[in-house]
């Protein structure tokens, strides 16, 4: 009889185990079974139900994207994205080249002609100064970012010389 008893314990002592491992604590988004962990954590223990898990990409690691540069699936279709992008951008660029000269030209190398009100108060025309400034810097790095661009897209040239001051 003591035997039955001993082997019922022993069974009863691995079942326990068995259910130990079976508990799941959740950490805010993340789940976990080990209860040191649980514990360093102050997570709470899921009661009841099933839980599954699904691994995801961890954070911070890159993720390949169509605009990165990879295979490139060379296609009819896809060479005339490409020159569509490439006609886009330059348009864009030239309009923000023109613009540009509009800006340093009014600009004036920082004394641009006083309109009506400016004669009267300075202050008016120091702060039309500073935003056409600010207006020039903010175009030459759109300038900048569109030759960037055109410099990703296939069979693409910037050749637009950058704008003097």
């Amino acid at each position: 009889m003591n035997t039955h008893f001993l082997i019922s314990l022993i069974a009863l002592g691995s079942l326990s185990g068995a259910f130990a491992q079976e508990r799941i604590y959740r950490c805010g988004n993340e789940y976990t079974n080990t209860v040191s962990e649980a514990q360093a954590k102050n997570c709470k223990l899921i009661s009841g139900g099933n839980v599954t898990v699904v691994q995801a990409q961890k954070p911070g690691t890159k993720v390949a994207s169509a605009s990165q540069s990879g295979p490139r699936v060379d296609s009819p279709d896809q060479r005339a994205k490409d020159s569509d992008a490439r006609l886009i951008l330059e348009a864009e660029l030239k309009k923000a080249e023109a613009k540009q000269i509009e800006l340093v030209k009014e600009y004036n190398n920082g004394e641009p002609e006083k309109l009506g009100p400016e004669t009267r108060n300075h202050q008016k025309y120091l702060d039309r100064v500073a935003e056409l400034k600010a207006a020039i810097a903010r175009n030459e790095s759109d300038i900048a970012g569109i030759r960037r661009e055109l410099g990703r897209v296939p069979g693409a040239t910037a050749q637009s010389a950058p704008l003097a001051r």
